[in-house]
């Protein structure tokens, strides 16, 4: 087994073993609630991810019995204003971009499939944090809520365009408006989480679906459909996916990746693809989510 570890985290940690990246929320303490630290070290580590050809999926969950228990609230009252920690200096639209906003969208933008893997309580940006992760796997024991309204908030980390995609408008709208926290069997019935374990089975499953990525598949392939699939929820019509999917199948169709897929299949073996994301993605893979604000 190969495992190499990124030690100048804090409040997280990243350990990368057999192709797949491990990032744990690790302030098991405070249940792991989030910081501009945490913050900060998130962004680097789906960086890092994103840079690495030796890793294909990224799995995240949290250190000790919690996920993340959303924002950590110890500087009271004035933990939201814009003169805390929060006016991080990034702007959006004039404003101080929300930190969870920020995960969140570096999330979005990952070249690698992520998996969550919710092995606790999972409330505010602990939630929201993981919608554009591209599968949520959830512990029977975790609990999840949208405590925003309860808060004198609203809904951030973009999770008023992820929710209402994953879940429908009106699941969305009534787990949001009472603020309420939830089972994990509601999150299934919900399609907010895809299946639930038993708490000692739920890592395994999803390294099991991360292996099942990195064993039978090429890097780029599910970097393109990855963009293709987030991008596309936003287009206008089928014919914007249509040309954006023969764009990159004109790119790929006589690639060495296409070439030992095909020729892997025909000899009935496992393929060897040789291209890497971070040399050979093809220019037309959507850059997904834009910013339409500059910076």
């Amino acid at each position: 087994m190969n495992i190499s570890s990124r030690t100048d985290f804090t409040e997280i940690e990243y350990e990368v073993a057999d192709q797949i990246a491990t990032v744990t929320l690790n302030r098991p303490e405070r249940l792991n609630a989030f910081t501009f630290t945490m913050r900060r070290e998130l962004i680097a580590a789906f960086d890092r991810a994103d840079t690495d050809d030796g890793v294909r999926a990224v799995v995240v969950t949290g250190a000790g019995r919690a996920f993340c228990a959303g924002a950590d609230l110890s500087g009271g009252g004035d933990t939201f204003a814009h003169g805390a920690e929060g006016a991080h200096g990034e702007l959006v639209d004039g404003v101080p971009r929300d930190g969870g906003g920020t995960v969140a969208l570096r999330i979005a933008r990952s070249l690698k499939p992520v998996i969550a893997a919710i092995n606790g309580p999972a409330v505010g940006v602990g939630l929201t944090m993981t919608l554009p992760m591209d599968v949520r796997l959830a512990s029977a024991t975790a609990r999840f809520g949208l405590v925003f309204a309860r808060r004198g908030i609203v809904t951030e980390a973009a999770s008023s365009w992820f929710l209402p995609r994953i879940a429908g408008i009106a699941q969305a709208m009534e787990w949001a408006a009472t603020g309420r926290v939830f089972p994990a069997s509601e999150a299934l019935e919900g399609r907010l989480v895809s299946r639930v374990y038993p708490p000692d089975e739920l890592l395994p499953a999803a390294y099991a679906l991360a292996r099942e990525i990195a064993d039978n598949t090429s890097a780029v392939s599910v970097a393109a459909i990855r963009r293709l699939m987030w991008s596309g929820l936003s287009a206008t019509s089928p014919w914007e996916a249509h040309a954006a999917d023969s764009r990159i199948m004109a790119e790929l169709g006589g690639a060495p990746d296409t070439v030992e897929g095909v020729t892997a299949f025909l000899e009935k073996r496992r393929a060897d693809f040789p291209m890497r994301v971070s040399e050979d993605l093809p220019p037309g893979v959507p850059s997904w989510p834009e910013n339409p604000y500059g910076g």
